[in-house]
């Protein structure tokens, strides 16, 4: 796994982009596509392209990761 880019989810913008998803979680650039596309995750579809609200991420992040409510 590699490491997230990121330090804080305050240096996250907005939105993140298919790319940024996969910086964050320290996957790869298709691993974070293909998440964009589960039927779950938190896309808001703006024209073709796919973005993430930084704070619906956030709360996605805390719902699957261990403690967070299922």
């Amino acid at each position: 796994m590699k490491e997230s880019a990121y330090k804080s989810y305050d240096e996250l913008p907005l939105f993140l982009n298919a790319a940024t998803v996969a910086r964050v979680l320290g996957v790869s650039p298709s691993s974070g596509y293909e998440l964009m596309h589960e039927p779950d995750f938190p896309v808001l579809k703006i024209g073709s392209r796919l973005v993430v609200p930084k704070e619906k991420f956030v709360e996605w992040v805390s719902q699957h990761t261990q403690g967070g409510a299922d």
